[in-house]
């Protein structure tokens, strides 16, 4: 075989030898990765809450009788003293024949009976002018030496008597009149049908606001005590989240609250009023038994932002328990427990893209929270870590960092 067929044989085998081991050579994985960068750190209990009229008042109705039509819709507002609805009093019950007979009667009787204390007063008044004659006769007597002096006490005392008795007459006079009185007023009872029970009485707003709701629409007789309907003032809300207890332990007043998915536009600032002092058990959808407590939140953004929040409004509720400013932050999807080792609080790992190869670092956590993880220690600004890193990737394997793909303007 010639000199040159060696060579080329030599040098395609060469080639060959070199193509399979570049095929069968091991590939970079391909990563995604993310750069640790400073931030703010924040920790937050999540839960839905619901809003509420901080004051709700329900008007009643003070007294018995028709109720007309009230004329106010849900939403409507009222000023103080503004008229809601208008009662007429019930008129009493119609009488049977027997019935008012007798009421008849009794009013006879009782003008009777005022005739005849009239008479009994003309008698009295006759007595003490007697008695009175008595006793100045008794004293001209007694200056004479004619009377006794026990006659003179004796007149004397007659007078009083006299007065006593006039006065008790008097009075039996005023009970009579009042008796005629009584039996008139029960005759009135009788009325014919249809006749009004008397003036409308005006029912009116305690506080200014809005109808929140209207129990009695129709026009109905209604007994006292009946709700109408329930007023509020809607521009003064709060928010209610029923929050576990483990996690209400962490707050106190006043601390700072964010409000999301409330159907508006960005965030709306808020802050805790008072965390409830008596829980309570609710099953949650799983059955699980849990002990929640209410924590009251105020809103602190301008009101015009939140106008459009009625009473009984879901909300998204974000009670921030931790804030930190300028510390490094990574993705809480790049953080795994230390292999190997057992779970130790604020210790943890993640894999850092150095020089093409996967390279295992322990670090330190100061939290975390559900999209960040706080580095304490372990990391340096400006690293780049592996977010979601396969089961493949181990220390020192080789990586890639995955092209990102580019959204179109339309996409």
């Amino acid at each position: 075989m010639k000199r040159n067929t060696r060579i080329t044989i030599a040098v395609a085998g060469a080639i060959t030898l070199a193509l399979l081991a570049w095929a069968f050579a091991p590939r970079p994985l391909a990563v995604e990765v993310a750069t640790v960068a400073k931030g703010r750190y924040e920790q937050a209990v999540v839960e839905d809450g619901r809003t509420r009229l901080r004051d709700r008042y329900a008007v009643t109705a003070p007294l018995a009788g028709r109720l007309a039509r009230i004329a106010l819709r849900e939403g409507d507002a009222v000023s103080v003293g503004q008229v809601l609805a208008e009662i007429t009093p019930q008129p009493a019950p119609m009488l049977d024949a027997r019935t008012r007979a007798e009421l008849q009667a009794r009013e006879a009787s009782a003008r009777a009976g005022v005739q005849r204390a009239i008479a009994g007063v003309g008698q009295q008044k006759v007595a003490l002018a007697q008695a009175r004659t008595d006793l100045a006769r008794s004293e001209q007597l007694a200056q004479q030496g004619f009377v006794a002096p026990t006659k003179l006490d004796s007149d004397r005392l007659a007078v009083q008597a006299a007065q006593q008795a006039l006065a008790a007459a008097e009075q039996a006079q005023h009970v009579a009149e009042h008796e005629v009185q009584q039996a008139r007023a029960a005759l009135l009872a009788s009325a014919p049908a249809g006749t009004a029970g008397g003036q409308p009485f005006a029912v009116r707003a305690p506080v200014a606001g809005r109808v929140l709701k209207i129990h009695q629409v129709s026009e109905n007789t209604v007994a006292p005590g009946t709700v109408l309907l329930e007023l509020g003032d809607t521009a003064r809300l709060e928010i209610v989240a029923e929050l576990l207890t483990t996690e209400a332990l962490a707050l106190t007043s006043g601390a700072p609250v964010r409000i999301d998915r409330w159907g508006g536009a960005g965030e709306l600032q808020a802050r805790v009023r008072q965390v409830e002092p008596a829980g309570f058990t609710k099953v949650s959808a799983l059955g699980v038994e849990e002990q929640r407590v209410n924590v009251l939140i105020d809103l602190t953004s301008p009101p015009e932002q939140w106008r459009a929040l009625g009473d009984g409004y879901r909300v998204g509720v974000r009670v921030l328990t931790q804030q930190r400013d300028g510390v490094l932050m990574v993705p809480v999807s790049a953080v795994f427990p230390v292999p190997g080792q057992a779970a130790v609080n604020g210790q943890a790992a993640v894999f850092a893209l150095v020089d093409g190869h996967a390279r295992l670092k322990n670090i330190t956590l100061g939290g975390r929270n559900g999209q960040q993880a706080w580095v304490s220690s372990g990391l340096a600004e400006g690293e780049t870590v592996i977010v979601y890193p396969p089961a493949a990737v181990a220390d020192g394997v080789r990586v890639k960092a995955r092209a990102v793909p580019t959204l179109s303007a339309g996409g």
